[in-house]
C-alpha cells in the first residue's frame, strides 16, 4: 500500500474509540464560543496515533500537508508526530531546517 494521507486516515479510522469520540469535544472545549470551537474528533487515543505515525514515518511532505489541513484533530496531530519523527531522524541541519520551514 502506498504511503498517502488517505492511508493514514484509514489506519486512524480503524482505531476509533466511540467513547473517546464522544468525550473529546467536551475535553478540548470544541463547542460554540469555546477554545477549539468546531474542531472534529475521531476518538483515537494518542498512543495509537504515535503507532500510526511510526508506521508512516516516511510519508512524503505533500501528504503530510494534507493531514495538517484535515478537519479531524487526530489527523492533524498524527501529521505533526510524523514531522517530529522525520526531524529526529534527519541527518543534517539543512534537512531539519527544511522540516521546520
Amino acid at each position: 500500500m502506498a504511503d498517502t494521507a488517505a492511508a493514514v486516515r484509514r489506519e486512524l479510522k480503524s482505531r476509533i474509540n466511540p467513547q473517546k469520540a464522544a468525550f473529546y469535544p467536551r475535553f478540548f472545549q470544541a463547542g460554540p464560543g469555546q477554545y477549539a470551537e468546531g474542531d472534529k474528533f475521531l476518538g483515537v487515543v494518542v498512543p495509537d496515533q504515535r503507532k500510526v505515525a511510526k508506521q508512516f514515518r516516511d510519508l512524503p511532505r505533500n501528504q503530510i500537508d494534507k493531514l495538517l489541513d484535515d478537519p479531524f484533530h487526530e489527523c492533524r496531530l498524527t501529521g505533526l508526530l510524523i514531522l517530529v519523527n522525520q526531524f529526529e531522524r534527519a541527518d543534517s541541519a539543512a534537512a531539519r531546517k527544511e522540516i521546520v520551514d
